[in-house]
């Protein structure tokens, strides 16, 4: 038999093998839509097609950003995923406290409500949406259009939350209300700077959520908060798919979020490890 130290550089070179295969199998296609945004029209429609572009060009980024809407549409859609986020946490934190703590078993129920309503697809709810925007007067905004992303990135938020408040111990919040904090005061100023890391990894698939979305903003805006995936789609015409112009704007709109992830980065591996190990 062969010993531990034998197997264990092995076991190594193997996982190192899958996992840069991994990345190389997830950052492909986002290298070849970055590469393709500086290919020039013609070559980004050639066959059999090319990895690196022959001739480097920035016309795709002019063509892109010289049309109308588009960096209204950005503004759009940082500010109702900056909506939708904060939503998202201001109502997930105290409905994932009142199940971690009072643990009722209405808490049970409603935890397994918001999972089932997780289950619904969003064109389940999109008509029923556009009746109650219409009304209330929010169609075309970009409140309206966070208000019907949160009702997509909550119920994943509260079940976030729930699990990371569960590893934080109730020591702490009566050490709180021995120092004379009451309950909420206990949430605001203990337990949610300890879950920090939670709240960025929430807040991480929350954003997501809003940003990436296309069926609301479809249903919801017309012109005015008309978001940047759906002037991205636009970019098809009667003559085909403008590739150029399409990938730069995408390229460019990738940006936001790969910069938030990188500056919650910390944050996020905290989140991510937060009661791994219990005592």
């Amino acid at each position: 038999m062969s010993s531990p130290e034998v197997r264990r550089p092995a076991t190594r070179t193997l996982l190192w093998a899958l996992l840069t295969a991994m990345i190389v199998l997830y950052a492909f296609p986002f290298a070849y839509l970055v590469l393709t945004s500086f290919k020039s029209a013609s070559e980004a429609i050639s066959v059999p097609p090319s990895l690196v572009p022959r001739t480097w060009s920035l016309e795709n980024y002019t063509n892109a950003f010289s049309e109308s809407g588009v960096l209204a549409s950005f503004i759009n859609s940082i500010s109702t995923a900056t909506i939708s986020t904060v939503l998202s946490l201001v109502l997930a934190v105290p409905a994932a406290y009142a199940v971690t703590r009072f643990r009722t078993p209405s808490g049970r129920v409603f935890i397994l409500a918001a999972l089932v309503t997780r289950m619904v697809p969003p064109v389940a709810v999109g008509v029923p949406l556009v009746g109650m925007m219409k009304t209330l007067h929010l169609t075309d905004t970009p409140f309206g259009l966070a208000l019907a992303h949160t009702t997509v990135s909550l119920p994943l938020s509260i079940w976030l939350m729930t699990s990371f408040l569960e590893a934080v111990p109730g020591e702490l919040e009566e050490a709180a209300k021995v120092d004379g904090c009451n309950r909420l005061e206990a949430m605001l100023r203990v337990v949610v700077p300890v879950v920090s890391g939670g709240l960025a990894v929430t807040a991480i698939f929350a954003f997501l959520a809003s940003w990436n979305e296309f069926l609301f903003a479809l249903l919801i805006t017309g012109v005015t908060a008309q978001t940047t995936p759906l002037v991205i789609a636009e970019f098809q015409t009667q003559f085909g798919l403008r590739w150029g112009s399409m990938t730069a704007l995408a390229t460019v709109y990738s940006i936001p979020v790969v910069l938030l992830t990188l500056i919650l980065q910390r944050r996020i591996v905290a989140g991510l490890t937060l009661g791994a190990v219990k005592s």
